[in-house]
């Protein structure tokens, strides 16, 4: 498959190269790409569509479930009262901040256990636990210690983006090849050496499937923060909506909150694709 995809790719760039094979086989490729979005566009058209049919013939309740002629109304009355775009701003200025910290804290922090064999094992098992740990138990304590703004709601998301990230980057470390490293400390290469030339350029895939992991457990972690200590963003809109019993204000949070979080995990994909693509990957 991978030899399939650079010969399209060599026919791309020089069509009057291009065999018969070839044009065939992007034209093939164009079609499944083609049919992949429209079965995409179909199932998220059908799930509106249903949604709304039963909410009108009441086969669903319309006020517990909402439906998306009432969610869509929701969103415009928030944007024409100047209320939409304040707390979108707020949301994605806590997930940018949680999402780039935890990133860089945890790549750093896989990189140091990577360098220290014997950190890493004494480690390991505290790593394992607070993994595991739910982190809405922590809420309560990191509201004492960096206070009750959006500081204690950017800490929740830099713990549950860190951990997931540090686990992550360290295992795609320990999964390159160990002949490969032994033949640089061979060479006389030095760690530093073997973790430029090797462990670093062999890691680029799974660099970035952490970036991707990174950015929807950045927003797990706001929005959890914002349901203990917010006075604005997504999750205050969606935890008001249900104290007041006003789920058309919690479906349409969700609604925008789910569109936020696409366009922000897609940014992340098209820039692996570029990347790998530049790398003679794709």
């Amino acid at each position: 498959m991978r030899i399939d995809r650079l010969s399209a790719e060599k026919a791309r760039r020089n069509p009057a190269e291009a065999s018969k094979e070839h044009i065939a086989f992007l034209k093939r490729v164009r079609r499944h790409n083609r049919f992949i979005i429209a079965i995409q566009l179909a199932i998220l058209v059908s799930f509106f569509a249903l949604w709304e049919l039963f909410s009108r013939l009441g086969v669903i309740n319309s006020f517990i479930f909402s439906s998306p002629s009432r969610v869509a109304e929701t969103i415009a009355r928030l944007h024409s009262n100047g209320e939409l775009f304040h707390h979108i701003g707020v949301t994605m200025l806590e997930t940018a901040l949680g999402f780039t910290l935890g990133t860089l804290a945890g790549t750093l922090f896989a990189v140091l256990l990577w360098w220290s064999p014997t950190l890493e094992r004494i480690l390991d098992p505290y790593m394992v636990v607070l993994n595991a740990l739910p982190k809405i138990a922590l809420g309560p304590i990191l509201i004492v210690w960096v206070g009750s703004g959006m500081e204690a709601i950017i800490a929740m998301a830099l713990l549950v983006s860190t951990v997931v990230t540090v686990m992550t980057v360290l295992t795609g470390f320990n999964d390159i090849s160990l002949e490969k490293q032994l033949l640089m400390k061979t060479l006389g290469a030095t760690r530093l050496q073997t973790f430029l030339k090797v462990i670093l350029p062999a890691s680029v895939p799974t660099l970035i499937g952490a970036l991707k992991l990174s950015v929807g457990m950045s927003w797990v972690g706001v929005i959890v923060g914002e349901y203990l200590v917010s006075k604005a963003g997504l999750g205050y809109l969606i935890v008001y909506g249900g104290q007041v019993f006003k789920l058309d204000l919690v479906m349409a949070s969700i609604v925008v909150l789910c569109v936020l979080a696409a366009i922000m995990y897609y940014a992340v994909a098209i820039w692996e694709r570029s990347i790998l693509r530049r790398r003679g990957e794709r």
